[in-house]
């Protein structure tokens, strides 16, 4: 759980350095005393020894800072949450250092952070607002397993501002309210600081939830334009290079913190030490690792464009793509997802999909290399026909995780790949 060591270890670094050195020192004393090792410590531990019985009673009754058992806290977990406390919240942090905490709570899977998040926040009988474009899996969860529980859930198209309101002010008791931007896998841009301030003019108490896996805190920080939680699957970019299943939520709000943390103490889905030390080392390249994601990907959109075998790219950072100024106004840069239609169908895709030689072929994204995939057939595949077709996942899709090959070569493959249709 998080302690005052944390907040400690993390106030220094909002109010004085860039992300970039933020990313690297927020957090690594944490745990470091004894062993004074450069590299920050797995504590490869199932539970943690008591002093006497006193201090033994005394961390059960919360009387005293420490640790207990992994499930409930361990170093190693702390130092990632005190790095994106640090990334993720440094504006709101500075705006009222007195008074506003962030807080941070990593999981064992993305899942594991958004479905943690939504039983934190909603009981039987309450009502929340989905984008109607999600990760498959976050989806299915909404719309098959919550309604046995009672809980109403209502699709909308967050980047249409006037749905939303429309649909927050019929439903004006709604508890939460959860979206990503970019989305998966369409790059649809959704205005955080517009959905925030419509939702809290109807309820000052909803909760606003932004899936930030695509942009990370790098680009994007939806704490600073609104949203009051922020939820990442650090299997993505946050980790970075394909070897860890992990996931975090940030918030500043108290009572969704505390509540979050019973969740995940009593479903038990906390990381182990060694996945969250890898989150760690993750992050410390993450600015580096990005600006170069970024980069390439634009120049694959641009390449892309131009293609006769291609249909459309979307990608924020195209001046074409239909969202261009508001991804320029909300975004730092636009990240390292594209997806492209091509010409002649699911027929079409899988050739080029089986003729790839640096692109591995493969779901996730956000690793170091370039991962291509079917969107349709592979992570939307459980979504139903005719919500892909609203949504335009087509047969001809194709999402790409643009790595940090030398872009001669990715686009090299990509021309070989695509010249075999």
């Amino acid at each position: 759980m998080e302690s005052s060591k944390n907040k400690d270890a993390i106030d220094k670094f909002y109010l004085k350095y860039g992300f970039a050195t933020r990313a690297l020192h927020a957090g690594e004393k944490i745990g470091q005393p004894i062993s004074h090792a450069h590299t920050n410590a797995i504590f490869q531990t199932s539970t943690f020894i008591f002093d006497s019985a006193e201090e033994g009673a005394d961390l059960f009754a919360a009387k005293k800072e420490g640790y207990i058992y992994t499930r409930m806290g361990n170093p190693t977990a702390l130092v990632v949450e005190a790095k994106l406390n640090a990334l993720e919240g440094a504006e709101i942090k500075l705006k009222d250092p007195d008074n506003v905490r962030v807080s941070s709570l990593i999981f064992a899977s993305g899942m594991g952070a958004i479905s943690s998040t939504i039983m934190a926040v909603l009981q039987a009988g309450d009502t929340m607002i989905y984008g109607s474009v999600l990760y498959g899996a976050t989806d299915n969860l909404i719309t098959t397993i919550l309604p046995k529980y009672n809980i109403h859930a209502i699709p909308c198209d967050t980047d249409k501002t006037e749905q939303f309101e429309a649909l927050m002010k019929k439903n004006p008791q709604t508890k939460l309210v959860l979206f990503e931007t970019p989305t998966n896998p369409m790059m649809t841009i959704t205005d955080i600081a517009a959905i925030s301030k419509i939702a809290k003019s109807v309820n000052p108490n909803v909760v606003i939830a932004v899936d930030n896996t695509f942009a990370t805190p790098y680009l994007q920080r939806p704490l600073s334009l609104g949203a009051d939680v922020v939820m990442h699957s650090t299997t993505k970019y946050i980790g970075g290079h394909g070897t860890v299943i992990g996931g975090a939520v940030i918030t500043h709000r108290e009572d969704v913190k505390d509540k979050l943390y019973h969740v995940m103490k009593d479903f038990g889905a906390c990381p182990s030490p060694f996945d969250a030390w890898l989150v760690n080392q993750g992050l410390k390249t993450l600015p580096l690792r990005m600006d170069r994601h970024c980069e390439n990907a634009k120049k694959v959109a641009e390449f892309l464009e131009k293609h006769p075998k291609v249909e459309k790219v979307h990608y924020p950072g195209l001046r074409s793509f239909p969202q261009y100024e508001l991804a320029k106004k909300q975004m730092k840069d636009f990240g390292g997802m594209v997806t492209f239609e091509i010409k002649g169908g699911y027929g079409a895709a899988t050739k080029l999909l089986n003729n790839v030689h640096v692109m591995t072929l493969a779901v996730s994204l956000g690793g170091v290399d370039s991962l291509i995939q079917h969107p349709a057939s592979m992570t939307h595949a459980s979504v139903a026909p005719e919500v892909k077709k609203r949504l335009g996942i087509s047969d001809g899709l194709i999402r790409l995780s643009v790595g940090l090959e030398n872009i001669e070569d990715i686009l090299g493959d990509l021309e070989q790949a695509l010249a075999g249709i």
